[in-house]
């Protein structure tokens, strides 16, 4: 019996780290990558946000019969199983930390992917997301802020 502090992750459970609630994952076909821990050196070079990087997932679904709707919402589900937030509809978005894990992103994103339709995955530095121009309701909105980093030392 998994307890309301624990998370499933693939085919085994973890105590969760968020405060409250049971945090389940949607599919079993994404586990985790293991992390490396010996002989793993991360880079001295500082955040930049010509480093940062985020990923967009822009998609369009067939949604004729009661099987393709489906898969359109598992595969919905996915996304934000993979850490995706939903801009629109059919557009998603996460944030990472450079290349080599935008493509890890891509990977798992491939993974997930159901029969039909098209799948577009773009990547942008974060500079490039600072210069995004908005409008909503035919006025610009003001633009987007970078989500705060800290630097931990």
């Amino acid at each position: 019996m998994i307890g309301p502090r624990a998370c499933l992750l693939g085919w085994e459970t973890r105590p969760c780290a968020r405060p409250h609630g049971v945090v389940m994952a949607r599919t079993k076909r994404y586990r985790p990558l293991p992390r490396k821990t010996e002989g793993h050196k991360s880079p001295n070079q500082p955040l930049s946000g010509y480093r940062l990087m985020w990923v967009l997932v822009m998609f369009d679904l067939p949604v004729d019969t009661q099987e393709a709707v489906k898969a359109a919402n598992d595969f919905r589900h996915d996304l934000l199983d993979l850490g995706f937030e939903r801009c629109q509809y059919s557009v998603y978005l996460r944030f990472v930390e450079g290349r080599d894990q935008a493509d890890t992103t891509t990977r798992r994103v491939q993974a997930v992917l159901p029969n039909g339709g098209k799948v577009y995955v773009l990547y942008f530095t974060d500079k490039q997301y600072a210069g995004i121009v908005r409008f909503e309701n035919k006025k610009r909105r003001e633009k987007l802020t970078n989500p705060e980093q800290f630097q931990l030392f």
